[in-house]
């Protein structure tokens, strides 16, 4: 009989040549346990997706009472279902008063389609700016948008009409015109290393899509829900979008994203043509039971000042002289070193027992982001043990 270990390597599908491999068989707060006992310490949180940590007792609860309910229903948006519209009252009420409509659909790269084609319907345009150095997915649209031409260049021809500007340059902005359908933009930039812009930039971003009538999308799949200490990562700026795409921590660890807008803007998809946007899944009952947990956890708990607390900690405690700089908003943070590989140290980090990634498109920084509810007392050990390791990992070079 196969191991898992075996069935893994044969038969699911894997994204790159060499895969962490560890065999994870539960996982609570902010750690993961291994099939040999091995205990992780998660500083990814899945990719900003765990924020409320693995397993949350209240997460886990409204998973079981809403399966036990009914599942999949009807395609999305034909039916009132109570997870869904409890959820969507719940965030709107968070949000700015113009976003105040929800479409539910399965993760962030669906986000970004379904916004990429909000945009073209409301305003008739095709042209769509981006910008260097950002992800919003893998799927085609979301591919067209990505600032890396490394990853786009096998799959080409994509989209049309996009244009990729420099972050953080106000100079470019002229670039936003008439033909432009929408600005689709990360409020701090993500694979870039967590790059977080001027105020100033984001401010007149806005201001020049006020003035040529395009709608400016945020991107807050990775930022969102108290990631960068605040609910969203737009309000350090005090500046709004049209649109806002959201996944990841959205969940609390189940499947889901939505796209979110004005009602009016909204109701765009639903004529001319009728299903302007359609999704089997989107809204799945469970996983807006889940979301709806999940936020209640953030709001209560509040765990966007946690962010803020827990981060001061990592910025504090890490010094060390191959760390040049701890960069970032609340648990949205990068950590770049000197003179040493990240994937390498990726692996020592977790032979002994804490786990981060690299940057899709920074290879001198890892990423510090466990999930939230991490106590300050964790952060202090954990930070500490970073630095410790780094010194052990670079007598092995020697």
């Amino acid at each position: 009989m196969l191991s898992n270990r075996q069935l893994f390597f044969e038969h699911v599908a894997q994204t790159t040549t060499d895969p962490l491999g560890l065999e994870i068989v539960s996982a609570e707060g902010i750690f993961l346990h291994a099939a040999d006992g091995k205990k992780y310490i998660d500083l990814v949180s899945g990719v900003s997706v765990s924020n409320v940590g693995h397993t949350h007792p209240e997460v886990v609860e409204a998973v079981q009472k809403q399966a036990a309910k009914h599942m999949h229903l009807m395609v999305y948006g034909e039916m009132i279902q109570t997870p869904q519209v409890q959820y969507a009252g719940l965030l709107t009420s968070n949000l700015a008063a113009h976003l105040n409509t929800v479409y539910f659909v399965n993760s962030g790269s669906e986000a970004v389609e379904g916004a990429m084609k909000l945009a073209k319907r409301a305003t008739g345009r095709s042209g769509i700016v981006a910008f260097h150095n950002a992800y919003h997915g893998g799927t085609q649209g979301a591919l067209s948008i990505l600032g890396n031409e490394q990853l786009k260049r096998p799959f080409r021809p994509l989209l049309p009409g996009i244009t990729h500007l420099n972050f953080n340059k106000s100079g470019e902005l002229s670039l936003i015109d008439q033909t432009t359908a929408c600005v689709i933009v990360e409020p701090i930039q993500a694979e870039a290393g967590i790059i977080v812009p001027d105020i100033q930039y984001v401010k007149a971003l806005r201001r020049r899509c006020d003035e040529v009538g395009a709608l400016l999308v945020f991107d807050e799949i990775q930022t969102g829900f108290g990631r960068t200490g605040r609910l969203f990562a737009h309000e350090h700026f005090g500046v709004t979008p049209d649109i806002m795409t959201i996944a990841k921590s959205m969940g609390g660890g189940m499947p889901i994203g939505a796209f979110v807008a004005e009602h009016s803007l909204m109701k765009q998809l639903t004529y001319n043509p009728a299903l302007g946007h359609i999704t089997t899944f989107g809204g799945h009952p469970v996983s807006c039971a889940a979301a709806l947990a999940s936020l209640k956890v953030i709001l209560r708990d509040d765990l966007v000042s946690r962010a803020n607390e827990i981060g001061a900690v990592f910025r504090e405690k890490m010094q060390h002289p191959r760390i040049k700089n701890v960069r970032g908003e609340g648990l949205f943070l990068a950590a770049d070193l000197e003179d040493i590989f990240i994937p390498d140290f990726m692996k020592f980090a977790a032979q002994n027992g804490i786990i981060f990634d690299p940057f899709l498109f920074n290879s001198e920084a890892f990423r510090i982001a466990p999930p939230l509810i991490i106590s300050k007392e964790q952060a202090i050990e954990i930070a500490e043990k970073l630095v410790a390791l780094i010194d052990k990992f670079v007598k092995t070079k020697k």
